[in-house]
């Protein structure tokens, strides 16, 4: 379980949100809505450890996330608006890189986690050289080969077209289904089947 208690974030001169709660539960996704601007993508950073809060703390399994960094790194995955991609290489190539950073071995293997994002006939080109929807759907393709029961999406869906969609909602649903978690933020209707759906609202 995540769990985050009394989250106050400050932007400069600028108080996006106070002493927000929120938990997420195995077999569970949590949607942070709000419009542009109101912090959804900096919240995502400090449930994932990457940006400090101004107060407040967060918890992985009843203990803070700082007390032991490695452990929750390798429960979790985040995709950012960045993707996390090196555009030099190519998307097989930079799945095998992802892959030395993981502990445990995937169920699937690189060329079927590809092929599960439509990359098949892509995978020996550079990143630089796809559209920003096939470089979203490299960064996606991670998901497939990962074990860690907790994601952290920021707008998944972004630059994808409708089959792109309905994968990535597969994707997560059967996450869910094996009792992981997801946390994401999406311009875009959720559709999943049977799951349990947290909103936690962001406001100007």
């Amino acid at each position: 379980m995540l769990r985050a208690q009394s989250i106050t974030c400050v932007r400069g001169d600028r108080l996006l949100f106070q002493d927000l709660n929120l938990e997420v539960h195995p077999g569970e996704v949590c949607q942070i809505q709000g419009g542009n601007g109101v912090g959804k993508t900096t919240l995502l950073r400090i449930l994932c450890g990457l940006s400090l809060p101004e107060s407040g703390e967060v918890l992985w399994n009843e203990a803070l996330i700082h007390e032991d960094p490695g452990k929750f790194q390798s429960d979790l995955v985040y995709i950012g608006h960045s993707n996390g991609i090196k555009l030099d290489l190519t998307p097989k190539e930079n799945l095998t890189f992802a892959l030395t950073l993981q502990s445990s071995i995937p169920d699937v293997s690189i060329d079927e986690a590809l092929d599960r994002v439509g990359l098949s006939g892509s995978q020996h080109l550079l990143c630089r050289v796809l559209s920003a929807g096939q470089r979203r759907r490299v960064a996606i393709a991670r998901l497939y080969l990962s074990r860690a029961p907790l994601w952290v999406l920021d707008e998944p869906l972004g630059a994808i077209d409708a089959a792109g969609v309905q994968g990535i909602e597969n994707a997560i649903g059967t996450h869910l289904d094996q009792g992981g978690m997801a946390i994401l933020t999406t311009h875009q209707p959720l559709h999943l089947q049977h799951a349990a759906i947290r909103a936690v609202q962001l406001d100007n």
